[in-house]
């Protein structure tokens, strides 16, 4: 097993251990360790076979036996013995915004609620109101959260999938045989959310490669096998999921490519232009009246119809084939991004030091880091005060002073107050460089008060970003009601930069809005909202986003070189 899929078992064992009620001591040892795993910056399994876990602070001896066990076998019997215990559906319910381990136990210890239906019908009735620490929002908003899951069911966010799609694709590429091997479907379209996943094999000889499918040890079940295709529910990363597998031989390999790849409506158009030529395409070849036209991969494809290269992110229909013939964009690279702001440390709810932070920066390649800690109204998190702001700032200075080869830009997340006022009086404000504005409360107000709320803050001259417009969590939270044309209008007027907010919990903005940003001429910032060293590369999420947006390197403010960032900063510091 690799880090990551080491660092999600444990983390599922500290909340079965929760759901069985565990001391609080116990279950943390395993969240504390999940953690520990997800900073670790070297080879988990070069430091098993050395036998140096025991220099990974924070693990003792028992998760280290668990971790060694689970690197070398793929399989913890611990962990397996937890997961019989605990009817699948607790854990289904946590996904439920609101519930977590104690509230869930609670629900199924006293009224037997152990899955989505049965606490539907328990919220109907009224009975969830009833219990103690709950009550009558609370019952609305868990109904309200079991409504949403249903329809999002059998979805999962991209970074869960695509650790899915990783680990199969390292146990197939040395599979006998292969010659290419790719990801497609929607995963390789770069969507916020995948269902399964597909995968895409050229082989001379298919069941060598299916029969090292079906044998991995995160296959829990083969769903169908036939001559080239193999459909299997694998487990990786805390999440079950259908990976679909089809064996082609290498000639049929790019048809089959861009069929699989998709969307269907895209495919549509391509066998459309094949008929206009009186050509005939499907999933295996591209056919004349001569016979079979050879393609040696998607780009001689499209050539044949007189198109530039389609990027699978714009696969879409959403006018690619129009913009194909002259005037395909050169959309942004993950090697574009200089830098990123939105980034929370100790100081807030950040779970790594300034210091650390910033040099975690810097190994990336990054050449400057904002910092962002949350405003004083947000005592969940731990919001600074205006005293602790100004010490924030005076270490910030210092670092500067003494950290060679990154800069570090001050910031905060300021909130967005319910009457669009912002949480910090504008001489505070003024000591920022750069202001990211962020709803995190008040969610239920009408369309209206929210949109009004958020164009009052854009209007604020302090304000330099929006953050997570929408306050979307992937399938946990839909959306506050909010009118984003006007918002977008409203950013375009008054100049301010608006956030991509590359966690795969947000992605937020969307691609389509995206677009509609760039049209209007705003300026988009990608930023990953860390909340640790780890979390500081989860911008390249956000690179997706603006791809299937259209965007270019120059439509996304941090692309730009650090002296100019600077100096931008500065000049729109004069608003103040």
């Amino acid at each position: 097993m690799h880090k990551e899929q080491v660092a999600a078992v444990l983390d599922e064992i500290g909340t079965l251990l929760e759901l069985q009620g565990a001391n609080s001591f116990r279950s943390n040892a395993y969240h504390n360790g999940a953690r520990a795993l997800e900073h670790l910056e070297g080879d988990l399994a070069e430091m098993v076979e050395a036998g140096t876990l025991s220099e990974i602070p924070g693990v003792g001896e028992t998760l280290r036996e668990k971790i060694t066990t689970l690197v070398k076998t793929g399989a913890l019997p611990f962990y397996d013995d937890l997961k019989k215990k605990t009817p699948p559906g607790l854990i289904e319910m946590l996904r439920v915004g609101g519930l977590g381990p104690k509230k869930v136990k609670a629900l199924y210890d006293q009224l037997a609620v152990d899955n989505l239906d049965k606490l539907k019908a328990a919220c109907e009735d009224g009975r969830v109101a009833k219990l103690k620490g709950f009550g009558v929002k609370t019952q609305q908003k868990v109904l309200e959260g079991v409504e949403f899951l249903k329809k999002t069911a059998g979805r999962v966010r991209i970074d869960q999938a695509e650790a899915v799609a990783s680990v199969l694709l390292d146990a197939l590429r040395d599979a006998p045989g292969v010659r290419r091997i790719e990801v497609c479907g929607s995963l390789r379209r770069r969507k916020e959310t995948v269902q399964d996943i597909d995968l895409l094999v050229s082989a001379d000889d298919a069941a060598p490669v299916m029969d090292r499918l079906v044998e991995l040890p995160g296959v829990v079940q083969v769903l169908g096998r036939g001559d080239t295709k193999v459909s299997v529910l694998v487990g990786a990363g805390g999440v079950v999921m259908q990976a679909d597998l089809r064996v082609v031989n290498d000639a049929q390999f790019p048809f089959a490519l861009n069929y699989f790849t998709g969307s269907k409506d895209h495919n549509i158009e391509m066998r459309r232009r094949a008929q206009a030529r009186g050509l005939k395409l499907n999933e295996y070849e591209l056919a004349g009246p001569d016979g079979p036209i050879p393609c040696r991969d998607e780009a001689a494809l499209y050539r044949t119809f007189g198109l530039a290269y389609i990027p699978p992110e714009l696969r879409e229909h959403t006018g690619e084939f129009e913009a194909a013939n002259d005037d395909l964009p050169e959309l942004i690279e993950l090697a574009d991004i200089t830098g990123v702001f939105h980034c929370h440390t100790t100081y807030s709810d950040g779970a790594d030091t300034l210091e650390d932070m910033a040099k975690a920066a810097k190994a990336l390649g990054l050449k400057y880091l904002g910092l962002a800690d949350h405003s004083q109204s947000l005592t969940v998190a731990n919001g600074l005060s205006p005293e602790r702001v100004r010490e924030q700032q005076a270490a910030i200075d210092d670092l500067n002073k003494h950290l060679k080869g990154i800069r570090l830009f001050k910031g905060t997340e300021c909130d967005i107050l319910a009457d669009g006022r912002l949480d910090y009086d504008d001489e505070l404000l003024a000591t920022f460089d750069y202001v990211v504005a962020s709803v995190h409360s008040h969610f239920n107000q009408s369309r209206e008060e929210m949109t009004a709320r958020i164009i009052k803050a854009i209007r604020h001259p302090a304000v330099t970003m929006l953050g997570h417009a929408t306050g979307r969590l992937l399938l946990r939270r839909e959306a506050y009601p909010v009118d984003l044309e006007a918002v977008l209008q409203a950013a375009a007027e008054a100049e301010v930069m608006v956030e991509i907010n590359a966690h795969p919990a947000r992605l937020d903005l969307d691609w389509v809005h995206c677009k509609r940003a760039k049209a209007l001429g705003v300026l988009l910032v990608i930023n990953p909202d860390a909340h640790n060293t780890a979390d500081l590369g989860l911008y390249r999420f956000g690179v997706d986003v603006a791809r299937r947006g259209w965007l270019t390197k120059a439509d996304v403010f941090n692309t730009r070189p650090v002296k100019e960032i600077a100096q931008t900063l500065k000049n729109r510091g004069v608003r103040h």
